[in-house]
């Protein structure tokens, strides 16, 4: 089950159904079931201080992700800062939602075991997100 909430912002993620058939589409395409995912709406300041508290990383992202994954069953918590999200489509030339969700599956990527640390790994992950971003609206429908 996928649940979705606010840390210190107001955000009105729409379309919450739809999201997790795309999630659950992208775990079946991976042989993987979906299993409790926590996406947590957040800020930057929010975002920087998990970071720093769990991983002693000081800086900032647009998402971290929390793998409580076991064998084939995907669950773990999804730490998303809105306000980079806003920056990096601004600064990609992309729309809100699509940046949004290219973060989203990035995170569920991560929990089905992609990683992104290498040139090599980042090449995989950034061609994973961009082959089932083009399938989200054909899951969804034409929703963003």
């Amino acid at each position: 089950m996928v649940k979705y909430f606010n840390e210190d912002i107001k955000f009105d993620f729409k379309n919450k159904l739809l999201n997790n058939k795309w999630f659950r589409f992208v775990a079946q395409s991976e042989v993987r079931v979906l299993g409790d995912i926590n996406v947590i709406f957040c800020s930057d300041n929010y975002i920087l201080d998990v970071n720093m508290r769990y991983l002693q990383h000081d800086y900032f992202t647009d998402i971290i992700t929390f793998d409580y994954c076991e064998g084939k069953v995907l669950s773990g918590d999804l730490f998303i800062s809105i306000d980079s999200v806003r920056d990096n489509a601004s600064f990609y030339g992309a729309e809100f939602e699509e940046e949004l969700n290219r973060v989203m599956v990035h995170g569920i990527l991560h929990l089905i075991g992609y990683d992104d640390h290498t040139p090599g790994e980042q090449k995989q992950m950034r061609e994973k997100e961009n082959y089932y971003l083009a399938l989200r609206p054909t899951v969804c429908g034409t929703v963003k």
